[in-house]
């Protein structure tokens, strides 16, 4: 009986000290206004500043983890903010939202995800649950940044534009 409580004490302190994601943000963005030339185009001059602008944005956030696609315009888009919290930007697939939003869900700390516009909202509608759910960005959209809120048992989505902050 006592090495019953004794193991029974010793799951129970294990278990208490297994790490429970803590709430988070995340911030999903679509790159800044990119040039029109190329494959894999850079930065305007007013991308660049609106690059500037999301990192101003999220400097008290506590940024832990930078995501991006592998191109030029994502990169740039999120060099900024990850200068600014020395953090090393993380490459990711967007043709595979599964396993982003998993790695997301595991990881401690507020986090910067830079996507396209056929992704961003797609990568946000992963957190709606039975909500409404965000169409693609046009073209011409740049200005949304989506703020994902987890907690312990609930995720919420809001829809923001750098205005708003």
């Amino acid at each position: 009986m006592k090495n019953l409580l004794l193991l029974l004490g010793l799951i129970l302190f294990l278990g208490a000290c297994t790490s429970q994601n803590s709430p988070k943000t995340i911030y999903i963005v679509r790159h800044a206004e990119k040039q029109l030339d190329g494959s894999d185009p850079e930065l305007l001059q007013v991308g660049q500043i609106r690059a500037k602008k999301l990192a101003q944005i999220l400097q008290n956030e506590d940024i832990k983890h930078v995501f991006s696609t592998d191109y030029k315009r994502t990169r740039l888009t999120a060099l900024p903010t990850a200068e600014q919290a020395i953090l090393n930007i993380q490459s990711y697939d967007p043709s595979n939202h599964d396993a982003l939003v998993e790695q997301l869900k595991s990881l401690e700390g507020n986090i910067l995800v830079v996507g396209h516009s056929n992704t961003v909202s797609q990568l946000a509608n992963y957190f709606v649950g039975e909500g409404e759910k965000y169409a693609d960005l046009e073209d011409v959209e740049y200005d949304f940044i989506y703020v994902v809120t987890l907690e312990k048992n609930r995720a919420a989505v809001e829809r923001k534009v750098y205005k708003d902050f």
